[in-house]
């Protein structure tokens, strides 16, 4: 790197010297212009080197989330909803990808509105006229009440509707997971609407590449959560491993750092890619994108 610094310099004090000095005007010129060319070859190379260097380590991140988590947050049989989905051999990662998405906050009007909010980003983005408490009304719900009885939590299905109360954090409520919010998505974007749930995160960059803002359940720490953060509820389908750290952004892109998103909370904007994938991973890979025409 210190060369392409030194041609650069040897570039412009010519280029300054052929402005100044009249006698071997032509000679300075020339080698400026050599010096530039070089400086420029000397640009591309460090910067096609750097990107060589990256790209192993976001491979192997991504190749390290692969497999299915053992236990699966959604509550539903891996056999639905995870596959181990190959690589993507002709996939090319970008070295930055930023989309301009609208920004909305899901606060003061919907506490644990984040799912309906991230929604309605993803929808915005795509042309759909829409805000965050028709989306509120319109999701689907799971009114089943909260109880405990004999040491177990007793409450709804997330994969089935939104669970407890979205608007009042003093009473019981939790979220709503990837299919009633595709659901509800496909009401208003049809067929353009993909759930790549159970995907590789591939698949995530990919429609990042392709200028589609994915919207993802994770949790509000951006990390992989230790076991003591989850808890199993009985629900009329069967037991759901949840965290009431569960939380929903709009991913709008990515760099070999980081992974940026529009977070309805508006805590940050931006996370370390590999602890990201680890959250994401963790909470059942549940990714929602709609294709742009």
């Amino acid at each position: 790197m210190s060369l392409f610094f030194f041609t650069l310099f040897m570039s412009i004090i010519l280029g300054i010297l052929a402005y100044k000095v009249k006698l071997f005007q032509k000679q300075l010129k020339l080698y400026s212009y050599l010096f530039t060319l070089c400086a420029a070859t000397l640009f591309l190379f460090f910067s096609y080197q750097h990107k060589q260097m990256w790209l192993p380590k976001i491979q192997s991140v991504l190749m390290g989330n692969q497999e299915i988590p053992t236990v699966s947050a959604m509550g539903v049989s891996n056999n639905d909803f995870f596959k181990d989905t190959p690589l993507i051999n002709d996939f090319i990662i970008q070295s930055t990808v930023q989309l301009q998405a609208p920004k909305v906050l899901q606060y003061p009007e919907l506490p644990r509105g984040c799912e309906v909010t991230s929604l309605t980003m993803l929808l915005q983005y795509s042309g759909f006229k829409v805000d965050k408490m028709t989306l509120a009304n319109q999701i689907a719900k799971d009114n089943t009440p909260y109880k405990k009885k004999n040491g177990k939590e007793y409450f709804g299905n997330p994969n089935d509707g939104f669970v407890g109360n979205m608007y009042d954090l003093t009473e019981p409520g939790y979220g709503v997971y990837h299919k009633p919010i595709a659901q509800l998505a496909e009401k208003y974007a049809g067929d353009k609407v993909k759930d790549l749930t159970g995907e590789s995160f591939y698949e995530v960059l990919k429609s990042l590449n392709n200028g589609q803002p994915v919207l993802v359940i994770i949790n509000a720490k951006y990390k992989k959560l230790p076991e003591s953060a989850f808890k199993t509820w009985q629900t009329p389908n069967g037991p759901v491993k949840i965290t009431m750290n569960e939380h929903a952004v709009l991913i709008t892109g990515y760099d070999e750092n980081y992974i940026y998103f529009n977070d309805p909370l508006n805590k940050t904007k931006k996370a370390p890619f590999d602890d990201f994938i680890d959250a994401w991973v963790q909470m059942g890979k549940q990714a929602i994108t709609i294709e742009q025409s």
